[in-house]
């Protein structure tokens, strides 16, 4: 099922170094003035207590759809799953280490103390029933959870099983997203229309931003009124129509993908499973990934001790968990990248915004860092694995010295040096 994360990292070559300014990168010699960071190599409590950056995904769908399974799987923290509605009413939250071949790769160089991956934040918001926008089940409760993340992964059920009831009484993947994408639509058109109401008493005044939020929420207004979500609202919006949208958290707005739930069977070839091509049909009119999975099968993987995972996934013909694939498909919907930072005391994965640049990934580890940015020492991941010190990469040419314009890539190794 899918490609094996580790083969798709290990084989990828180094992307181009990107600077936002021809020529932007500061050539100093190394030893230069300020403080050198080596997160692994002395830092101070607060930074090496620090939680590397990842982002809130909220997992919504009906009830008994496999929603609190999945992640029952994903997290450490155990949902109570049972086969009768809103058994998940209060969200529960669980913090996933993000798997990453490389950071190992990295650490077998130098054994450090630790070992720190990147997380994500995954919450089981409880399942959503038709008529939730005006309280039914619950309804405004769960929905006040979903302003509170990042993107949505809407799990789907796409298997046939007489055992587990399915709350509209029939499995038909294509009319639950409807169901669930109703009822969000439906939250958004009201707090669009109260924001248009609050732009034309303001407008009245001459105020320039309630004038173009007035005639933002009336576009909005009529595009959700036809079923569609906000994020597919047509045409680019600029700076200032983006932060109104922002301000206004739309549920239908933040980016989603869909994690098929299929049954075991139907794992080597989920192509035939009639459920999960119509979800893929219908995902690919919203431009949104499908990730296949068994959540069952996943809860069975998660307890296993991780030296026996491999031959379960073997057995069961799969070359990753599943949680590799919601990892990649979140990492990839919100624009994320990894840099590390190494040396004996830890070796660790910080997760920043793709197109960040050397000061902003530094601020992740330390305000400071950022704050008193002079340089950064960058090495890609793959030639300090192949060369195994950073001596012999200065010695190939393999070490850089960026300044502040450098944009980090997927893959850096960085050492920070800073004054404050």
């Amino acid at each position: 099922m899918g490609v094996d994360l580790g083969d798709r990292l290990m084989r990828r070559p180094p992307p181009p170094v990107n600077r936002r300014r021809a020529g932007g990168g500061l050539r100093a010699r190394p030893g230069g003035a300020g403080r050198r960071h080596e997160a692994a190599r002395a830092p101070a409590a607060t930074w090496h207590n620090a939680p590397a950056m990842g982002f809130a995904c909220g997992i919504v769908g009906l009830p008994n759809v496999g929603k609190s399974t999945l992640f029952n799987s994903l997290s450490s923290a155990k949902a109570e799953a049972a086969n009768f509605p809103f058994c998940t009413i209060e969200p529960n939250v669980g913090v996933v280490p993000v798997p990453d071949p490389r950071l190992e790769a990295l650490a077998a160089l130098h054994p450090s103390e630790k070992t720190l991956p990147a997380t994500i934040r995954f919450v089981d918001i409880a399942g959503l029933v038709r008529g939730a926008s005006q309280g039914e089940g619950l309804g405004n409760q769960f929905l006040g959870h979903i302003r509170e993340v990042d993107a949505v992964a809407h799990v789907v059920r796409c298997f046939e099983d007489e055992n587990v009831t399915h709350v509209e009484g029939r499995v038909d993947p294509v009319s639950d997203v409807g169901t669930i994408e109703t009822e969000l639509i439906l939250k958004d058109l009201e707090t669009v229309q109260k924001r248009v109401d609050r732009a034309k008493k303001a407008s009245k005044g001459g105020d320039a931003k309630e004038k173009l939020a007035l005639e933002l929420c009336e576009r909005l207004a009529a595009h959700l009124d036809t079923g569609r979500t906000a994020r597919s609202l047509p045409g680019e919006l600029q700076a200032p129509e983006r932060e109104l949208l922002r301000e206004l958290s739309l549920l239908t707005a933040k980016p989603c993908f869909f994690v098929a739930n299929v049954d075991e069977a139907s794992l080597a070839d989920v192509g035939s499973n009639p459920h999960y091509r119509a979800l893929v049909a219908h995902a690919a009119g919203e431009g949104a990934q499908v990730v296949p999975i068994c959540a069952a099968l996943e809860e069975q993987i998660a307890d296993l001790d991780p030296a026996d995972r491999p031959e379960f996934l073997a057995s069961a013909g799969l070359k990753e968990p599943g949680l590799h694939g919601v990892v990649r498909a979140g990492y990839e919907l919100l624009g994320l990248v990894t840099y590390f930072t190494c040396g004996p005391k830890e070796t660790r994965a910080w997760t920043i915004r793709r197109g960040w640049t050397a000061p902003q990934a530094a601020g992740v580890i330390h305000t400071d860092f950022e704050r008193g940015f002079i340089k950064a020492e960058v090495i890609w991941w793959e030639d300090l694995v192949r060369l195994r010190t950073e001596a012999k990469c200065r010695e190939a040419g393999k070490l850089a010295i960026e300044g502040k314009d450098y944009v980090v890539r997927d893959g850096d190794v960085m050492h920070f040096r800073f004054n404050v």
